[in-house]
């Protein structure tokens, strides 16, 4: 029997229903800033901390503990999905991040690829999640989440991150019906792999589509968001809505009355766009995640603070609004500006 939550601000906040301060969290908040996952992550290699169940609870509960955040997000990656499919995943330190030795470029290796049963073939994830569920015992929610297919499209057929993207979007661009073919298989993995998650336990799920901003307009709704809405329909139905789904499309600013048209509960907006304006925009018809710029967590605590209260100010009160950054906390964040960020979140609404 799951726990009843303590803190349910998240999922408050996420159906729009009222809340007396807006919650706050980071994304990559369980990472390498933190000492404590330094200490761990010196032990093990990226990989083996992924799929072994307890260390990946144990960081995932970090940040709860030592910053105060009011949700866990669980530790895994989102190339996981391309790895249950039979690609080769190499997380190399200091070698310029994941990257995929043998990268999609035939039809051939496309049709090769393994439909994911997401219980048997990450089933790592749904043991962690179970887990970090019995770990934090109600006190904040727990989010799981996954690439979106075009993302994770650009991973596979690029090999490794790129300024261009330049393989992938040929594929697009010249050979259509692969390309389809290949986001297709991705969008029915996504969708058997969120919807495990949330039958092990996760309270929320987002879609992180990082790639989105390397699209036009026209072509992220073509290659992207089609995709996006049919994976947010699919998870809703197979749960019954239990759980809200934040999409987050790094970028993609031009697109974001789009975005709501899938009918996800949550839009995450990076650092680039005024949320007071996107609030306007959509009248209270979904909530919003975000948005401060990342590298505020270097400056001093007299900007952060005053960052944050702008913020709160901007939003004309916590309901619907999710406090968290435009997109990762970085590595050299130190973890006392991150706890402080925190805190002065849960200040603004009492001053």
């Amino acid at each position: 029997m799951k726990p009843n939550l303590q803190n349910d601000l998240l999922l408050r906040a996420a159906r729009q229903e009222p809340i007396e301060r807006a919650p706050v969290w980071f994304m990559r908040q369980a990472g390498r800033y933190l000492p404590q996952y330094r200490e761990i992550r010196a032990k093990n290699d990226f990989l083996t901390m992924v799929k072994t169940p307890e260390l990946a609870s144990e960081v995932t509960i970090q940040p709860v503990d030592l910053i105060g955040v009011d949700a866990a997000i669980i530790f895994s990656d989102i190339l996981v999905i391309p790895e249950a499919m039979g690609m080769k995943l190499l997380v190399e330190e200091g070698k310029g991040g994941p990257r995929f030795p043998e990268p999609i470029r035939l039809y051939t290796q496309i049709r090769d690829l393994k439909s994911v049963n997401a219980s048997e073939d990450l089933s790592y994830v749904k043991d962690a999640i179970k887990l970090t569920v019995e770990k934090l015992a109600g006190r904040v929610p727990l989010i799981g989440f996954s690439g979106a297919p075009w993302t994770l499209f650009c991973y596979m057929v690029e090999g490794s991150g790129s300024k261009d993207f330049q393989n992938a979007k040929q594929m697009i661009f010249s050979r259509e019906e692969d390309a389809r073919r290949l986001l297709q298989k991705l969008t029915e993995a996504v969708t058997d792999y969120l919807v495990m998650q949330i039958e092990a336990g996760a309270d929320v799920v987002q879609i992180f589509d990082t790639w989105a901003g390397i699209l036009t307009p026209d072509d992220f709704e073509e290659w992207s968001l089609q995709y996006i809405a049919e994976i947010v329909r699919n998870v809703k139905q197979r749960t019954n809505n239990r759980a809200p789904i934040i999409v987050f499309c790094k970028g993609a600013n031009q697109s974001l009355i789009e975005i709501v048209s899938t009918g996800c509960h949550v839009v995450g907006l990076d650092w680039t766009v005024d949320i007071a304006e996107v609030k306007e925009l959509f009248d209270g018809s979904v909530a919003l995640q975000g948005n401060l710029d990342p590298t505020i967590l270097y400056a001093s605590e007299h900007v952060i603070e005053q960052r944050v209260f702008e913020m709160a100010d901007k939003m004309g009160g916590p309901n619907g609004h999710i406090f968290n950054l435009g997109h990762g906390i970085t590595p050299g964040v130190d973890p006392s500006n991150a706890k402080f960020f925190v805190d002065a979140v849960k200040r603004a609404y009492n001053r």
